[in-house]
């Protein structure tokens, strides 16, 4: 299996709320804290990503 490439999110703070995503995998989104990347990651589908979307913006 291909490996997530995350990066940092462009909305995350320098005081430590970072957030990274990987999009390199066909209709799958990951997501996981920089901070902490063997704390686990939430993998969803790409629907599920643009559903969410409009509930994390300001």
């Amino acid at each position: 299996m291909t490996e997530f490439e995350f990066v940092k999110s462009s909305h995350s703070s320098s005081g430590g709320e970072c957030v990274e995503i990987a999009l390199n995998i066909p209709d799958t989104v990951a997501i996981r804290d920089s901070k902490h990347p063997d704390a686990g990651t939430i993998r969803l589908t790409s629907p599920a990503w643009e559903a969410l979307l409009p509930h994390l913006q300001d």
